[in-house]
């Protein structure tokens, strides 16, 4: 997995970790009566939208790098051609 994809690959997991840990918080402080339930089930709701930016932050980021690296899968592929059509080599 490239650098950039692994990098977008762990913030979305720590998003998915801090969205989950606020759930299971806001759940028992419902079930316990607490006041501080409902600014922690907003803090859920924040924490949602951030984890779904961070997940296509992981698939847009993979896009962007196959679309740039090309997908070399054969030493015959045409985007392995085409970076050495982009670097010449000088003896």
């Amino acid at each position: 997995m490239p650098d950039p994809v692994r990098a977008a690959a762990v913030r979305a997991v720590l998003l998915v970790a801090l969205t989950t840990t606020l759930a299971m918080a806001a759940v028992l402080l419902t079930l316990a009566g607490s006041w501080l339930a409902f600014p922690v089930l907003v803090a859920t709701v924040a924490g949602t939208v951030a984890t779904t930016w961070g997940v296509l932050d992981v698939w847009v980021t993979r896009q962007v790098w196959r679309q740039r690296h090309g997908v070399v899968s054969v030493p015959s592929s045409t985007a392995r051609e085409m970076r050495r059509m982009r670097r010449p080599r000088y003896p």
